[in-house]
């Protein structure tokens, strides 16, 4: 069952609205005034938060701004309720991160659907927290675009397609985009003065890449180029920083779908630095099977060029030919041309050890 927070002022709207959620079969817990709202909310956290903004002590865009402050409360969904109906409410509202504005007097259908609407984006955000989407992207820009005040967000998101090879940017460019993968691979790699490639990130169908540089205002500190022939769609960085910096829960909603791999590629980049040539393979090969592979009960079986793979493992071509021969010895993969299949996926697992 799902806890709502309502915060308001009046006896009777509350009691009433109360009556409302509480037949809908949600958990009520009210509060008279801002300050004590917040109190509750920080004793438990609700799944959502109507509120007031006119009110004693504490105002309803006080309660946004302590929930947007508080990490234990920041993302919660959130709904004013206001008598109020003139433009600059509205807009200050939204800019502090609100997710719907009521205006009182409203139909019981509609408190019913905006609360409705609001658990589940919050439910499909979070089925989605491990894999991204087009249709994460649609519903992140159609969320946004019902902020009024983000109404000339420009959405061009056509789509590129990019040729195996192809280079999407340069390190060193100017970030004017940042990228999502809609089908294909894409890696990302620096390049030493020698001239020598250390892939930096492995990008599958559903992933965004190129962020990095826009967040941190800097130029793209490396290249990103597909590993096989991709479709890609490019997002403006005056899009994403206007939605960043207008709306902190939209923000924050982003922010999760890019932290999902981190720790994972921290552990492989000192994987890297650290391990044996042979424990550096193995990691290579398994990385891109977990990257990779679509079906768990099927044997993963990638087409690699030596150089990409070495770029991957960080060694020279002729060494990880060497390596890749005494796997095979070892009857841990079967090589077929370019193509690579992880035979014992076990035995490979355990050389990481």
């Amino acid at each position: 069952m799902k806890t709502i927070l309502l915060i308001e002022d009046s006896d009777d709207i509350r009691e009433t609205t109360a009556e409302i959620l509480e037949l809908a079969n949600y958990d009520v817990v009210t509060a008279a005034n801002g300050k004590e709202g917040v109190e509750k909310a920080i004793a438990k956290r609700p799944d959502l938060v109507i509120c007031d903004i006119m009110m004693p002590i504490l105002d309803g865009y006080g309660v946004l701004h302590i929930f947007n402050q508080n990490p234990d409360l920041q993302g919660t969904p959130f709904i004013f309720l206001t008598a109020k109906t003139e433009r600059s409410d509205f807009r200050k509202g939204m800019e502090m991160g609100a997710d719907d504005y009521l205006t009182k007097p409203f139909h019981e259908i509609e408190l019913l659907n905006a609360i409705e609407s609001r658990l589940k984006k919050v439910e499909q955000i979070i089925q989605g927290a491990g894999k991204t989407t087009a249709e994460h992207i649609d519903a992140f820009y159609q969320e946004a675009q019902q902020h009024k005040d983000l109404a000339s967000l420009s959405l061009d998101r056509k789509i590129s397609n990019v040729k195996k090879k192809q280079i999407v940017y340069s390190e060193g460019d100017e970030p004017i985009k940042f990228y999502f993968l809609k089908s294909g691979k894409i890696k990302t790699y620096k390049t030493n003065t020698d001239g020598k490639e250390f892939v930096t990130g492995l990008y599958n169908e559903g992933d965004f890449f190129g962020h990095i540089a826009i967040i941190e205002n800097t130029d793209y500190q490396e290249t990103a180029e597909a590993l096989e022939d991709s479709q890609v769609i490019g997002i403006p960085k005056h899009d994403f920083m206007e939605l960043v910096y207008k709306n902190q829960h939209v923000a924050n909603k982003f922010i999760k779908l890019l932290a999902n791999n981190i720790a994972d590629k921290e552990n492989y980049l000192l994987g890297m630095a650290y391990n044996s040539l042979r424990k550096r393979v193995a990691d290579g090969l398994l990385l891109l099977q977990k990257k990779y592979k679509q079906e768990a009960s099927q044997r993963f079986t990638m087409k690699i060029s030596r150089d990409d793979l070495a770029s991957i493992v960080g060694t020279a071509t002729e060494s990880l030919i060497r390596t890749l021969s005494e796997f095979k010895a070892d009857k841990l993969i079967e090589i077929n041309g370019s193509e690579i299949t992880i035979v014992d996926e076990r035995k490979l697992t355990n050389l990481r050890n």
